[in-house]
């Protein structure tokens, strides 16, 4: 049986149609818009798009563009039907999140191009067959896509209580690899709500600890040089069993060596939410120049329109859910774009209130996976009108007395949803929907 001649190639289009057979079928590598819109003008059949990952048997790559470059690529080139597959240090742990998320919403890879993880493997056909497999299944980490509806924030908050409700049920765990300055207090948070919390930094048991089919949360507020690789090992862990993974990229912008895990993370693993104020979501976003003096946000340069929009466009990419905090959080699932207006000040004048979303987030998306807007959302009403609660206490003075009366209130209204009363929340949600 005749077999077509496929070359991937670095020549120019024209040079090769002259060298190769009339019907070879040519590809030409791209990593750029530009390339991309080129190739398919010359009339190339396909284009190698990457390089997806930093791989040694790529030692001339002009970029490592991930898949966020690809979406751009693949976006930019939606009228065209030419081939498309990604190349660049693809393998079984990555695959099918490397199609799943360069996704552009008008245009798919139609495949992978894979050298050393088959090659290079003790048996390259059962190799090859797994990523067949892998390939032709849906992730088990992949979002549901819910479409707006007609007064989404009204029916999304109808649904809120039977949520907490369900996650008090669940008494979910979650592994928390976070920084150690805040850990006592977030695991008090956790117990609090009905949760069962594990704070481990140590990547290798995130292995046992996954079939537990709980959350993992990534807080990197307390950096070290082993802390990446550890991160990325739990990460593999839970993506491959399909657990929620919860990323909250403290300090992101703070310095080159956080800018740098932010890029590694993103890199190395799939996260059902992105959490983080201001600053931290547009270092996520990789939006230019940004930068914070530790872990605060800085002076806000977007107005609540463009602080929803980026919350929104950078769910859209990471196939996500994200949350923006401050003083209106901005919560998008890529389609919908919730802000929430609870909470009190003394949150900003506790450690550890910030970083105990992240976890409080990992909770509920372990007890609710259908709709993570609606679980994170969930999450988020439940702590701040608690914090709400707390403040408004006659004992509470400051911060010093806030926190203890914080966790009293997280604890009664667990107490009060297990029991089917609901009045704690009644009219007491300040939820509007952003039009964009």
């Amino acid at each position: 049986m005749p077999i077509k001649s496929s070359v991937l190639i670095l020549l120019e289009y024209e040079q090769a149609k002259l060298l190769l057979p009339k019907d070879a079928i040519i590809g030409i590598s791209t990593s750029t818009v530009e390339e991309a819109k080129k190739a398919v003008a010359d009339g190339a059949d396909y284009i190698g798009i990457g390089t997806m990952f930093a791989t040694p048997t790529k030692t001339n790559t002009k970029s490592v563009i991930g898949t966020a470059g690809t979406q751009i690529i693949l976006d930019a080139i939606k009228d065209s039907s030419i081939g498309t597959v990604s190349i660049g240090g693809i393998n079984h742990s990555n695959v099918q999140r490397v199609i799943y998320q360069s996704k552009s919403p008008a245009k798919s890879l139609d495949g992978v191009a894979i050298v050393s993880a088959i090659v290079a493997a003790n048996d390259p056909k059962a190799s090859a067959e797994h990523f067949t497999e892998l390939i032709n299944n849906t992730p088990r980490f992949a979002l549901t896509s819910q479409s707006p509806r007609a007064n989404e924030a009204e029916a999304l908050l109808n649904d809120v209580p039977q949520t907490i409700r369900k996650m008090v049920e669940v008494h979910p765990l979650v592994h928390n690899m976070i920084n150690f300055v805040v850990s006592n207090f977030v695991a008090n948070v956790a117990l609090s709500i009905g949760a069962s919390p594990i704070m481990s930094p140590y990547g290798d048991e995130a292995t046992d600890l996954c079939k537990f089919d709980g959350a993992l949360l990534i807080n990197m507020g307390t950096l070290t040089s082993d802390s990446v690789s550890n991160y990325l090992k739990a990460i593999k862990a839970y993506n491959e069993r399909g657990n929620p993974v919860v990323y909250d990229p403290v300090g992101a912008a703070a310095t080159e060596i956080r800018r740098n895990a932010v890029s590694q993370l993103m890199a190395g693993g799939y996260f059902d939410l992105i959490k983080g104020n201001e600053g931290e979501i547009r270092q996520a976003w990789g939006s230019g120049a940004v930068q914070q003096r530790g872990v605060d946000s800085g002076p806000s340069t977007l107005d609540g329109k463009q602080k929803a929009t980026l919350a929104r466009d950078l769910a859209r990419r990471e196939r996500n859910v994200v949350l923006m905090t401050g003083a209106t959080d901005y919560l998008s699932d890529g389609e919908r774009v919730i802000a929430v207006e609870n909470g009190h000040p003394y949150l900003g004048q506790v450690t550890g209130t910030g970083c105990a979303i992240g976890t409080i987030s990992g909770c509920f998306l372990t007890a609710h996976r259908s709709d993570r807007l609606l679980a994170v959302l969930s999450g988020i009403l439940m702590y701040e009108i608690a914090a709400e609660n707390a403040a408004s206490k006659e004992y509470v003075r400051g911060p010093g007395s806030f926190v203890p009366a914080f966790l009293d209130e997280l604890y009664a209204i667990r107490t009060a949803a297990s029991q089917g009363d609901d009045s704690w929340f009644a009219g007491r949600a300040k939820v509007h929907e952003v039009k964009l």
